[in-house]
């Protein structure tokens, strides 16, 4: 199986970079299933709205991830239910908890379970998810023994940790959050494909996705600072393809994907 994963779409420029190239990476490499991380994916930047979410299925994504923002644009609550590819991070506390923490979908004669899980170092403290991963892992390989986990994080340590603590009982651990994309994809032991950071998709010239000007004014002088969405050219796309043995569920291959003007579309 091979699974082609998108970071943290950032904004009108990030979904335009969806619809411009992700039908066009499809194509290409051939992806049996596509998972698209659309946290940021508002004019804002915060949360999702039910026409981007439509925006990012009509693209060619299977599977539509959030994280730390997904509850910023209250739309949300009024179809976060009625839908089974939009996920939500599974370690959000309480009951009643609106949504799906993660899905599954049938590619070919195998079972993709996609998890998405949020890290508590420096984000919100939301219930521990390497208990929580423990859980839902040990019930979803009764299933299926091919699990992407999206762990939506801050720190590189966090998203190594939980990586190393899922070796062997999943076939992917890709972070997101950083907007970075690190160049250490690797498959652990053999078994687990994993990447610090897939990076983001949207405006390349901002920082983080954010018009520069109010990110450089905080460092400065440290107050608060109210956040814009970049929307200039030039545009970036990250992400990465892993191929997985869908009988043991063992990542076999993963490699990045970037797109942007030092990285222009070649395939």
């Amino acid at each position: 199986m091979r699974i082609l994963f998108i970071g943290d779409v950032v904004g009108d420029r990030g979904v335009q970079m969806i619809q411009t190239y992700l039908p066009k990476l499809k194509r290409d490499l051939k992806p049996q299933a596509t998972i698209v991380n659309g946290e940021n994916s508002t004019p804002v930047g915060r949360g999702i709205s039910r026409k981007i979410y439509k925006q990012l299925l009509e693209s060619g994504a299977d599977v539509v991830t959030m994280g730390n923002h997904t509850w910023d644009n209250k739309e949300i609550y009024e179809f976060i239910d009625d839908t089974t590819k939009l996920i939500r991070p599974a370690n959000y506390p309480g009951k009643d908890v609106p949504g799906r923490s993660w899905t599954k979908l049938k590619v070919n004669q195998a079972t993709l379970a996609v998890i998405n899980l949020q890290g508590r170092v420096f984000l919100p403290p939301l219930d521990d998810p390497f208990a929580v991963a423990d859980k839902l892992v040990t019930e979803i390989r009764k299933e299926t023994p091919v699990i992407f986990v999206d762990f939506h994080g801050e720190v590189t340590s966090e998203k190594r940790a939980i990586a190393l603590y899922l070796k062997g009982r999943v076939s992917a651990v890709v972070g997101t959050h950083t907007h970075v994309q690190t160049s250490d994809g690797q498959i652990i032991d053999h078994q687990t494909a994993f990447m610090t950071d897939a990076g983001m998709t949207g405006p390349a010239a901002g920082i983080l996705g954010m018009q520069p000007a109010s990110v450089i004014q905080r460092f400065l002088d440290q107050r608060p600072a109210r956040y814009v969405v970049e929307t200039s050219e030039p545009g970036i796309m990250s992400g990465c393809v892993i191929d997985v043995n869908d009988e043991t569920g063992h990542a076999t291959k993963i490699k990045p994907v970037l797109i942007d003007d030092a990285h222009p579309y070649d395939l």
